[in-house]
């Protein structure tokens, strides 16, 4: 890993980055995939606050709570993960 392009956080050229670094495409990764499942969340709350309260609505928005909850924890310890190796890096260099 520490020996890949912007491995030290440098800015890459070209890619789906558009010239940010690895560690910023992450970033944004995940704030894309987060704001998906709370969009998802918001529209299933929705329907439940406006009368569509079935029990199968209800365990539909709890799995989606739980997955928002579960990516979320992913996202924070990926992102510390890498940003502790790129000091670990940093401090090599």
């Amino acid at each position: 890993m520490a020996n890949g392009p912007g491995a030290s956080g440098t800015r890459s050229s070209g890619g789906a980055g558009s010239g940010t670094s690895w560690y910023e495409a992450m970033s944004r990764a995940w704030g894309q995939t987060l704001d998906a499942q709370a969009s998802e969340i918001t529209q299933l709350s929705d329907q439940i606050g406006t009368g569509s309260d079935e029990p199968s609505q209800m365990v539909a928005l709890t799995a989606a709570s739980l997955k928002m909850q579960f990516m979320s924890n992913n996202a924070a310890t990926s992102q510390n993960s890498v940003a502790e190796s790129l000091s670990a890096v940093a401090r090599k260099q």
